[in-house]
């Protein structure tokens, strides 16, 4: 059994599977003997082996308060790394799956009480969780932008569109088209009432809420990647690391993450979301110059800061406080 394997502790059975909207399906996962499952929060994520044996990470999307399923969407993407296709071709209501425990790196603020949601595509799911569970404060905000691509590819536009959420919901869709996209600035350009920002989303979405959103505080703006970042882009160079606490000189080649190369050398390095978007990783940079990739510094923390699950260097070497 593989590391990766041994970590899906739970073996739950597939209670239902229903389509939600065009190339999205809902899949309901529940203990084979009806028992209550471990408890999560609103934005949580659990792991799950797929059919072909893909382990893949997929946002709860139900209301934390229910104890006895866990309920996720999955859009299928034919040109993704297979999990999907596997679970939305060949996955089965009976079928046992193993899962991992909820983790969560998107949790709604506990002390919040305006939130302002920005959800792009299938990054739906973890916010959908977040308004199941405000339904249940009635003291806090909260006002959704939802942008899709149409009607027909838009996962939970009925309940969306119940009188429950009349006012606070706002679907736009733009057909595909950039000329279309929300303008997100009328929405950012104020932080009210104390507000925290999440955005679930295209990696695009995500970065353009992160550059309108530097004079907001830090801590108040959140990210959930839903798919991995790109590990390697077409000019990406080997560089080298120095870690300053041990002079240790660690070689990482392209297609490789800092953390990645660490952990090979035997460095344990405490990690979760590993998107740049989590900012468990976030380790200072004492010399050269990063190449950031994550969407957690803020400009003016990037000459200092460096997230190491997902930034380079843009020098042949960079020393970080390690």
């Amino acid at each position: 059994m593989s590391d990766a394997t041994a970590l899906l502790a739970l073996s739950l059975r597939l209670a239902r599977r229903a389509r939600l909207a065009e190339g999205i399906h809902e899949f309901e996962f529940r203990a084979h003997d009806g028992q209550e499952l471990p408890p999560f929060g609103a934005g949580a994520h659990i792991q799950i082996q797929a059919p072909n044996g893909a382990i893949r990470k997929y946002s709860l999307c139900n209301d934390p308060t229910e104890r006895d399923r866990y309920v996720i969407a999955v859009k299928r993407e034919a040109d993704g790394r297979g999990g999907s296709v596997s679970l939305v071709d060949s996955a089965r209501e009976g079928d046992t799956f193993r899962i991992g425990t909820p983790a969560n790196d998107f949790m709604l603020a506990p002390n919040a009480q305006h939130f302002i949601f920005i959800a792009g595509g299938i990054g739906i799911t973890p916010i959908m969780s977040m308004i199941r569970q405000l339904a249940h404060e009635p003291d806090k905000k909260f006002q959704l932008y939802y942008c899709a691509r149409s009607p027909e590819t838009t996962a939970f536009r009925e309940e969306l569109s119940d009188a429950v959420y009349r006012g606070r919901v706002k679907i736009h869709y733009d057909n595909g088209d950039p000329a279309k996209m929300l303008d997100l600035w009328p929405i950012v350009e104020e932080r009210k009432n104390r507000a925290h920002l999440y955005c679930c989303g295209p990696r695009s979405l995500m970065e353009s809420v992160r550059d309108m959103t530097g004079h907001w505080p830090g801590a108040a703006v959140h990210f959930e990647a839903f798919s991995e970042p790109e590990k390697s882009k077409p000019d990406d160079k080997p560089f080298a690391v120095i870690l300053a606490k041990s002079g240790t000189v660690i070689d990482v080649p392209v297609g490789t993450t800092i953390i990645e190369a660490m952990r090979a050398k035997g460095f344990n390095v405490p990690s979760s979301c590993e998107s740049g978007t989590c900012g468990t990783c976030r380790t200072a940079l004492l010399s050269g110059e990063a190449d950031h990739r994550d969407l957690v510094l803020a400009e003016h923390e990037r000459s200092s800061q460096i997230m190491i699950c997902v930034s380079r260097a843009r020098t042949p070497t960079i020393t970080i406080d390690r």
